[in-house]
């Protein structure tokens, strides 16, 4: 969950909304960072985890709190009001960042992609952000237990999947499934979380389903856009090791992305404003904007009316049981409570993964990409994140030394493109706006279903 949601901010008077309200989270998840774990833990903060505070707010019945934030240069050095650092969407939200900040450590040492010098400084940032996610967690009653164990399998499936080479076969879907899995456990268990924290356990069960799609969303949403750069170096990508296309793989994002809008729809909260705008919009967005990469086009990217897409996926959350082995002669259960799919990633299932280990994946696919080191990278972020100049213009990443434009600019109008139909992206679909999950792709069920 780095990058994925961009809200655009040309859409946000669509939903009667400020286009600066997505930055009132940002800055309560940066805050919250900073004032419960140090200034150090403010670098775990990204996009994509300020979706659990608003799926929180959304479902409250009470009017969300707001606190007031001094200057920043990320803002111009102007005040602003923001959700307060101790909400329970913002709390929850930064035990995702620190979450996923120390994984992204843990995974870049592991894969040997660090300086020598950097090695033990990171370690011990990733193991202080791995501390205080468990701490931050037992404070709002989430087990995160599952999700760390979820975490760590990924790397030993990935072994598992480089072990066999780049598959020539016909492509398998399984073992496609049981490399995202853990991506999407991880999202499902955060989402349903948002429905405890809003006092609204009955929303749980669907805001499970709704991250665990949002999960296999993020995760070939990456492996479609790395494909070609990935090929072409030699590194591990899901989908070369599993013989799915880019074609193939976007039509499991429309289905994901359709069943997710499905699952918020069971809760009402499809209609929230901020969860449209700042979810379901950036998501049509990343549909669309991967259909052309992937040279398909749809013409409409929600599928909500319960049309499948076909290629023999009927995956929802808990179907597959995980574990580490892939290929040939691997059985599973398949049709699984969701309960016993988290329970299959208990500390008592994970295989040990070391840097060592690590290396089996780049014996099969080469070298990783060079990245900027540690004090190239702290240069990048005082210098570019911390004066603001990131906002406007374009820059390098930190961490993996990519350009990407100005963050004013990233505003994911691929959902937006003016046509008419309520922020759906559906181009000349004829569904005379009322995308609000209906399907509009020649399934003729209307706009009912």
């Amino acid at each position: 969950m780095f990058g994925l949601l961009k809200p655009c901010q040309h859409g946000a008077a669509r939903y009667g909304m400020d286009a600066g309200a997505w930055q009132t989270q940002m800055c309560g998840l940066c805050l919250g960072l900073r004032d419960g774990h140090g200034q150090l833990a403010r670098a775990a903060t990204n996009t994509d985890a300020i979706v659990l505070g608003v799926l929180t707010e959304a479902q409250q019945t009470r009017t969300a709190e707001r606190t007031s934030a001094g200057p920043c240069p990320l803002r111009g050095m102007r005040r602003a009001s923001v959700a307060p650092a101790d909400s329970p969407g913002v709390r929850l939200a930064t035990t995702a960042s620190l979450l996923l900040g120390a994984a992204k450590i843990r995974d870049h040492l592991d894969d040997g992609e660090t300086a020598r010098g950097a090695v033990r400084p990171l370690a011990r940032v990733s193991g202080r952000w791995h501390a205080q996610a468990h701490d931050a967690a037992a404070g709002i009653g989430l087990d995160i237990a599952p999700l760390v164990a979820a975490i760590e399998s990924q790397t030993a499936l990935e072994q598992a999947a480089a072990r066999h080479g780049v598959h020539t076969g016909p492509a398998d879907l399984d073992a496609l499934n049981r490399l995202t899995a853990p991506t999407q456990l991880c999202a499902a268990e955060l989402f349903a979380h948002t429905a405890i924290l809003a006092e609204q356990p009955a929303n749980a069960d669907a805001l499970r389903t709704a991250g665990w799609h949002f999960g296999r969303i993020a995760h070939l949403a990456d492996a479609i856009e790395d494909l070609d750069h990935d090929r072409e170096h030699g590194k591990f990508n899901p989908l070369t090791a599993t013989g799915i296309g880019a074609e193939q793989a976007h039509e499991l994002l429309r289905e994901s992305n359709s069943l997710l809008r499905a699952a918020l729809v069971s809760v009402g909260l499809e209609r929230v404003g901020s969860v449209r705008w700042l979810l379901l919009d950036p998501l049509n967005g990343v549909v669309r904007r991967l259909g052309r990469a992937a040279n398909v086009v749809h013409a409409c990217t929600s599928r909500a009316c319960g049309s499948r897409a076909g290629h023999g996926s009927e995956w929802s959350p808990g179907t597959e049981s995980i574990e580490t082995g892939l290929g040939a002669g691997h059985e599973h259960s398949g049709h699984e409570h969701p309960a016993d799919t988290r329970k299959a990633f208990g500390a008592n299932a994970l295989l040990p993964i070391t840097s060592a280990g690590a290396h089996d994946v780049h014996a099969s696919y080469g070298p990783p990409v060079s990245k900027p080191g540690i004090f190239e990278g702290i240069g990048i972020i005082l210098g570019q994140y911390c004066t603001g100049y990131a906002c406007c213009a374009e820059h390098t990443r930190p961490c993996s030394g990519h350009r990407k434009d100005a963050w004013i600019n990233r505003c994911g109008c691929d959902a937006c493109n003016g046509c008419g139909c309520d922020g759906c992206g559906c181009d000349g679909c004829g569904c005379d706006g009322c995308c609000d999950g209906c399907c509009c792709d020649g399934c003729g069920c209307g706009c009912d279903c």
